[in-house]
């Protein structure tokens, strides 16, 4: 057996109603101030103020950000960052769905250090500790509340930008299945398969381990055995327990193991094209999964069977049925089935495919692939 190893240095808390536990396990931090990272939606619906009220019982006085968008920018980062400093808070709130944990990473990066977060791309160049986080996600399928990445849109370049570094893990996170009752439609379709994507390709990533594998395996059990009735009624309460819980599994499963081609190729689409990361993956994943299956050793079926509402005996299975599996899966949570109908002009492949390749995770996936194999890709997915 390789060796490998892993670590878990966060305070997770988890369970319905736990926003509550934020005035506690704020007061913990020691700050006077908290500066909170959200959006527009959770401004409007009142919870970036319940949040704020929660700090003031702690003794922390707050400011929020809360312009942050579906794939955040550079500029969004800069201004956050310019806001956080004339704020003179102590501590970050990331408080959204995996845009605002994004923006929040960065910033306190940036409040700590200084600079541009293009200074700081790719992995290890963030070399202490940063501006202290209490993250709490309110979609089920980012796992960014417990992964050490920062994926932040370049629009100079059209390109997504990583800052990786295990420093920016938040210090605690809050998980409250309640919170995710009232996501949109889509965006629990999108989030959701965003989250099975991340333990599929955690699990059968050449850097998966037998920690990874059990991580991966919960959340594809947990993922696929409630997504369905999440994303028909996101007030499912056991469904919306399920949904988040597999999406930390899956979170600590990539953090730990990286992931595959879905998310190398998927960054440019949404960078060239601001298609959201969730939906990218999705439509990707059948074509990658087929071009994939024969490297498969064993690990398709697990994977098939976890997801799949009615399965075949494993003596029966074989590996290509996993890709009509998802692609099924993606039919039925009204995902769309190519890139042309999410809005993608096929004129830009060759750049979006010399991004792609960019990618630390193609050193990962199970079968070594190319520029070739990447542009045959993008078509077979058009």
């Amino acid at each position: 057996m390789k060796h490998f190893s892993f670590s878990i240095p966060q305070n997770v808390y988890y369970g319905w109603g736990s926003l509550n536990d934020l005035t506690e396990i704020a007061a913990k931090t020691e700050a006077s101030k908290a500066f909170i990272v959200s959006g527009p939606h959770l401004k409007k619906s009142g919870y970036v103020d319940r949040c704020a009220e929660m700090l003031t019982k702690a003794g922390i006085r707050s400011e929020a950000f809360t312009e942050t968008e579906g794939n955040p920018s550079t500029d969004t980062v800069e201004k956050a960052a310019a806001l956080f400093k004339e704020s003179g808070a102590q501590m970050i709130v990331a408080f959204g769905g995996g845009s605002p944990l994004d923006v929040a990473k960065a910033v306190a990066v940036l409040g700590c250090y200084g600079g541009k977060i293009t200074d700081y791309e790719g992995v290890g160049k963030v070399t202490g500790p940063v501006i202290p986080m209490i993250a709490i996600p309110t979609t089920a399928g980012t796992g960014s509340e417990v992964t050490s990445f920062s994926v932040i849109t370049d629009h100079s370049r059209n390109y997504k930008l990583t800052v990786g570094s295990t420093y920016l893990l938040p210090k605690y996170v809050i998980l409250d299945p309640e919170l995710i009752t009232t996501v949109p439609l889509k965006t629990s379709a999108y989030c959701g398969v965003d989250a099975l994507v991340h333990a599929l390709e955690a699990y059968i990533s050449l850097a998966s381990s037998p920690f990874s594998d059990i991580m991966a395996l919960q959340a594809l059990e947990l993922i696929g055995s409630n997504i369905r009735s999440y994303v028909a009624d996101r007030k499912d309460r056991q469904a919306a327990e399920g949904m988040l819980l597999g999406s930390l599994f899956a979170g600590i499963a990539f953090s730990h193991a990286r992931l595959g081609d879905v998310h190398a190729m998927s960054h440019p689409v949404s960078a060239f094209f601001d298609v959201a990361h969730g939906l990218a993956n999705a439509v990707l994943l059948p074509t990658v999964v087929r071009y994939n299956a024969q490297t498969d050793t064993g690990k398709y079926y697990e994977i098939y069977r976890r997801i799949s509402l009615d399965p075949v005996s494993k003596e029966i299975f074989k590996s290509e049925m996993l890709a009509e599996e998802l692609r099924f899966l993606n039919s039925s949570l009204g995902i769309p089935d190519s890139l042309k109908e999410v809005g993608v002009d096929s004129s830009k492949f060759e750049e979006m495919a010399e991004d792609a390749m960019k990618s630390g995770n193609i050193a990962v996936n199970p079968r070594i692939t190319t520029k070739t194999d990447i542009l045959l890709m993008y078509s077979e997915a058009y």
